[in-house]
């Protein structure tokens, strides 16, 4: 269902994937942004499970032309869009087709902040030794966009208390929300530039911060910001 967020602005929540390791699996919320830039054509960041129904409801808004995976683990989705939408160009972070478990063919690669729609969104690439993320600023609205770099799961939400333990530890649960402490670790060579990208963040002045998981965050975007990068600056 499509969710408005903003003039020119939606976000639709999709599935539930599992991911971890062995028989340890965590169940993941999945979250699109929907861009519509001033030309009227539609950006779906980090796109959710395929339907011909929920397409249909989409392009109501507007003509499909980018599908972007912003990092290496939100991709999997990108291929069956591609696939219905042939026209649309997929973008994505250098590295996403060497490490992505079934194919996706890049068209436009996302590097530094230059930004495929100058006009409408602002893009900063956060390079890290786990993740590499392209993070997106929708001007218009003031709305940060971003998958990994803060996950703020709800306890509530969670069913095994084993699994909301695990939530709390890695610090990524509701109301303090970060960067799950793996990622964080994973920063630590390049804490530096990091700092610089979370200065720059502030320095949009975003109104609301959009997650992948988790609660996203309303109002007093860049307040969520410097605390839940507290760590970093």
């Amino acid at each position: 269902m499509l969710k408005p967020v903003a003039p020119d602005l939606w976000i639709v929540d999709g599935s539930e994937v599992r991911f971890g390791l062995g028989w340890l699996k965590f169940p993941f919320s999945t979250r699109m942004t929907i861009v519509r830039l001033r030309s009227g054509e539609l950006v779906l960041h980090s796109p959710v499970a395929y339907s011909s129904a929920l397409r249909s409801a989409i392009e109501i808004l507007g003509p499909i032309r980018y599908l972007v995976a912003p990092n290496s683990l939100h991709y999997w989705w990108v291929p069956d869009w591609k696939a219905a939408v042939p026209a649309a160009k997929v973008l994505a972070v250098r590295g996403l087709t060497r490490r992505a478990k079934r194919r996706i063919d890049v068209d436009t690669l996302l590097v530094g902040r230059h930004s495929p729609w100058p006009d409408d969104v602002d893009l900063l690439v956060v390079r890290g030794d786990m993740l590499t993320e392209a993070v997106l600023f929708h001007r218009g609205s003031r709305t940060l966009i971003l998958t990994d770099l803060i996950e703020n799961f709800e306890p509530s939400r969670i069913h095994s208390w084993l699994l909301r333990l695990l939530v709390k530890l890695a610090g990524a649960a509701d109301p303090d929300g970060k960067a799950p402490i793996d990622m964080r670790l994973s920063f630590f060579g390049r804490r530096t530039a990091l700092r610089l990208a979370v200065r720059q963040m502030l320095d949009w002045d975003p109104e609301r911060v959009i997650v992948s998981h988790g609660r996203w965050y309303e109002t007093d975007g860049a307040s969520e910001l410097r605390r839940a990068f507290r760590w970093a600056l």
